[in-house]
């Protein structure tokens, strides 16, 4: 939820430009998330939602501008520097298959920060921290000695999550974290992500083209058109009335709420009942 007259915000980005050539992947992009807050940002294929997330990590590096976090430049840290970093800054990657490394077992792959980010943990506690994760993310405990080929889709993608969530991040990105997933399948993974968030309490970038799930879940939405955020606004108000004609153009072009989850049985009352808990919390 965000916080409404916090001082200096998580996170704040300000004339981010990316270029690849002569393309504007990113345009003078300017925004900030509070603490807490659900940041959605949605837009058409090839807007520059996916591409803003990995240079806000600096997973690609930016073009130009400023993205602080907790007022610290990230842009102005060394390699080293950032690396340690991104204890406090995690992403969720869109494919599930593609996202773990298929030779190493489960629990090799949520240690993994750990190794990364040495100190933080003691390899003693490993194991134990392991299964506690596991449990956290709706997995049993036997699933830490399975390669990811024995899993499925949602499987794989909740071990994403614990090992997103195992250095206890205050930041994490979700991009297009259920879209590669089964219909029936996508409202179990964000029931999770929620609860998880109300748990814990860490900021979501939650990036989506499913504009019935954002306007459940999101406190803001950051609209993008060609590198550009063309209108930024609570949620409730943007699609009550939205001001820029692109997001009225996008919202036209959408399935209504009720159109896109009658088409999967069930997965309108999972996420509405994940969205009135998340209410209710922050109540």
């Amino acid at each position: 939820m965000r916080t409404d007259g916090q001082t200096t915000p998580l996170l704040q980005v300000s004339g981010l430009t990316k270029h690849f050539g002569k393309y504007a992947a990113l345009d003078n992009v300017d925004f900030d998330v509070a603490e807490g807050e659900i940041l959605a940002v949605v837009g058409e294929s090839g807007s520059g939602k996916s591409t803003l997330a990995r240079t806000i990590l600096r997973l690609v590096e930016a073009s130009s501008g400023i993205v602080r976090y907790r007022g610290k430049d990230l842009f102005s840290l060394s390699a080293r520097e950032m690396r340690g970093m991104r204890q406090n800054l995690q992403m969720i990657f869109q494919d599930p298959y593609a996202s773990l490394h298929p030779r190493r077992k489960v629990a090799e792959l949520i240690s993994e920060p750990w190794r990364v980010h040495k100190g933080v943990l003691k390899r003693s506690q490993w194991g134990e921290r392991v299964r506690e994760l596991l449990g956290q993310v709706g997995l049993p405990e036997s699933y830490a000695n399975y390669h990811p080929a024995r899993l499925s889709g949602g499987e794989r993608q909740r071990v994403a999550i614990a090992r997103a969530l195992a250095l206890q991040p205050d930041l994490l990105i979700l991009d297009e974290p259920v879209s590669a997933l089964d219909v029936s399948i996508q409202a179990q993974v964000i029931k999770l992500l929620m609860s998880l968030q109300q748990e814990f309490g860490f900021t979501c970038i939650f990036i989506s083209h499913d504009l019935a799930l954002v306007r459940l879940l999101a406190d803001r939405v950051a609209v993008m058109y060609q590198g550009r955020i063309v209108e930024l606004e609570e949620t409730a108000k943007l699609f009550a009335a939205p001001a820029n004609g692109y997001t009225r153009l996008l919202l036209d072009s959408s399935p209504s709420l009720e159109g896109e989850v009658a088409a999967a049985p069930g997965r309108s009352s999972d996420l509405t009942t994940a969205a009135r808990s998340r209410t209710e919390l922050e109540s």
